[in-house]
């Protein structure tokens, strides 16, 4: 504790990356940043950009990425990246940010950041372009925790030969996120037809009876073939569970 003071006498630490050190979050305005979550659990903290205000995503992106190194938003829009973007022109000046507008989700590393690196692949695998944004959502998570992404679109089951031609590449991915929405078949049809762990994502895409991923996360969770299932629409616990496989995989190679 000693040295974190010193520190910050010293103008080397500032208070919120002493609190960050000494607590494991740092306190905003907006709320609180969980600086230690990826140091606890393996898992970055995000900031969910839905119901905050811009001024608050963006006192909390900075929080991050001075306490962090990194802050990772989902759920973001253009207005929103645009005010996170101007905090961090000011506040983190060197910090390099990328924001996916279909996926909703904005990163930004400090120019001192590291980021992880796992020698494993996760596929992100597509029944449509319409579940393209939160399959995108599951990769930024999945990319941020440090395995590379291979992403196979379009391979929905109403073609079954969609799939058939893709599979050897499948097969080829460490672990496996599958995104789907109507009936969501197409993460049952891949994991009957691979050897490696899959992650149904249902997605919202459906309409009618059973619509907006209902159906789609029923039929997952009564798959015949075995595979694990997240909520509708949860890009970011997909990413992140599927990376967390993939972490236990490298491991043990």
């Amino acid at each position: 504790m000693r040295d974190i003071l010193d520190a910050v006498a010293a103008g080397d630490l500032s208070p919120a990356e002493a609190e960050a050190e000494l607590v494991g979050y740092a306190s905003v305005d907006a709320g609180r940043f969980d600086a230690a979550r990826e140091r606890r659990r393996g898992v970055p903290e995000a900031i969910l950009a839905d119901g905050k205000t811009s001024d608050e995503v963006a006192d909390l992106a900075a929080a991050a990425v001075a306490t962090a190194g990194r802050a990772v938003v989902t759920r973001i829009g253009a207005s929103t990246a645009t005010a996170v973007a101007h905090r961090l022109e000011t506040e983190a000046p060197d910090a390099t940010l990328r924001w996916d507008e279909r996926a909703g989700t904005l990163v930004a590393h400090a120019s001192d950041f590291e980021p992880p690196a796992l020698d494993a692949t996760v596929g992100i695998v597509t029944g449509g372009t319409a579940d393209a944004a939160v399959a995108g959502e599951a990769a930024t998570i999945a990319a941020e925790m440090g395995v590379r992404i291979d992403r196979v679109e379009d391979v929905g089951v109403a073609g079954i030969a969609r799939v058939l031609d893709r599979i050897e590449r499948l097969r080829e991915a460490d672990v496996l996120i599958v995104a789907a929405g109507r009936e969501g078949a197409l993460p049952t049809v891949v994991a009957g037809l691979v050897d490696v762990p899959v992650v149904g994502l249902p997605v919202s895409s459906g309409y009618g009876y059973g619509g907006e991923g209902e159906a789609a996360l029923a039929g997952m969770l009564q798959s015949c073939t075995v595979l694990s299932v997240v909520n509708v629409d949860a890009g970011f616990v997909a990413g992140a569970q599927a990376a967390l496989i993939a972490r236990g995989i490298a491991g043990s190679q």
